[in-house]
């Protein structure tokens, strides 16, 4: 369990993180979403005691990283994957970092297994793809076979196989009880591996929570409802707490009420339906309208941009399950 008590980090007049508090509990995957210049990289640094907070603290089960006595054994993180030398080839890294915990040549192979590195374990870093480096990181995180593990983008550069691989991998140790806390700027591939949802905006908590529950809360209940009396129905609606959008002749977009409300109107008035389907928000909709007030860098806007495309997703009825993948930078 990683637990975060008014968690602060200050550099010079700039605070990246401000006074955060948040549990990060075993046996779920925990997704961390933010954009640019959120603060999402400074906090999990300060979690593996890369950088000290100005205020509050975090641990790892119950202790600050600092004092683990094997570290390895108790948290695996992967924060750059770049972070190795480029001389040394993928076995002799890992080896390297065992020794320092007396893990034996056994385990190294595991992993090396394990993140699909057997052909090119002895080959030297610096001629690695991007993928590649991935892999190595995930299976150094891995090494100690830690109860807490930590991954910053872990699929930056991975290719499709390599993202599924990723996910098979962080639900099954979710499932074996461990804490997996990682960030992605994939929305679709987090809407389909995290349980548990942490959104930071300018060093702040904008949001926590299941997944589901996050998108419930920030996108709008939005009924499709198809009818060749439309027009009708859509006076029937009318009200202070309901949108009707006519997006084509006989199909309307009801924004308030539930499906069921809207079938009682069109039955109560003896209106024929052809189509009645609610509608839920997607992960992309939700983070979109959670942080548009928190964007540290914002592109410039054009009439096609980003927020075009997310009213549009949500108004055609785009789910969870999309594939589309917004990117939002660290």
């Amino acid at each position: 369990m990683i637990e975060a008590q008014s968690l602060t980090k200050r550099y010079g007049r700039t605070t990246a993180v401000d006074d955060i508090t948040f549990t990060v509990r075993p046996g779920a995957v925990t997704g961390f979403l933010g954009p640019n210049g959120a603060g999402k990289s400074t906090t999990m640094r300060m979690v593996v005691g890369l950088d000290r907070p100005s205020h509050g603290s975090v641990t790892v089960s119950g202790t600050p990283y600092g004092h683990l006595r094997a570290p390895l054994t108790e948290v695996g993180a992967l924060l750059d994957a770049k972070a190795v030398h480029p001389g040394r080839t993928a076995r002799q890294h890992l080896r390297t970092l065992a020794a320092t915990h007396g893990i034996g040549t056994k385990r190294v192979n595991e992993v090396i297994e394990l993140a699909g590195l057997g052909s090119v374990a002895n080959k030297r870093v610096k001629g690695f793809s991007l993928g590649m480096g991935q892999r190595l990181g995930i299976a150094a995180a891995l090494l100690g076979d830690p109860h807490t593990l930590i991954l910053d983008e872990p699929v930056n550069g991975l290719d499709p196989e390599g993202v599924a691989w990723v996910r098979t991998l962080v639900k099954h140790l979710a499932r074996e009880g461990r804490t997996v806390f990682l960030s992605s700027h994939l929305m679709s591939e987090m809407a389909v591996t995290a349980d548990h949802l942490l959104v930071i905006g300018r060093g702040r908590i904008v949001a926590d929570g299941p997944v589901q529950d996050v998108v419930a809360r920030a996108t709008r209940t939005t009924v499709r409802v198809r009818s060749p009396h439309a027009t009708e129905l859509a006076a029937l609606l009318a009200g202070p707490d309901v949108t009707v959008d006519a997006v084509e002749a006989g199909l309307l977009e009801v924004h308030g009420p539930t499906a069921a409300a809207v079938g009682e109107v069109a039955a109560a008035a003896r209106l024929v339906l052809h189509e009645l389907t609610p509608v839920t928000g997607s992960l992309e909709d939700a983070y979109m309208n959670l942080t548009a007030d928190v964007v540290e860098y914002r592109s410039g806007g054009t009439s096609t941009g980003t927020a075009t495309g997310t009213a549009t997703g949500t108004a055609t009825g785009t789910d969870t399950t999309r594939t589309t993948a917004t990117e939002v930078a660290r």
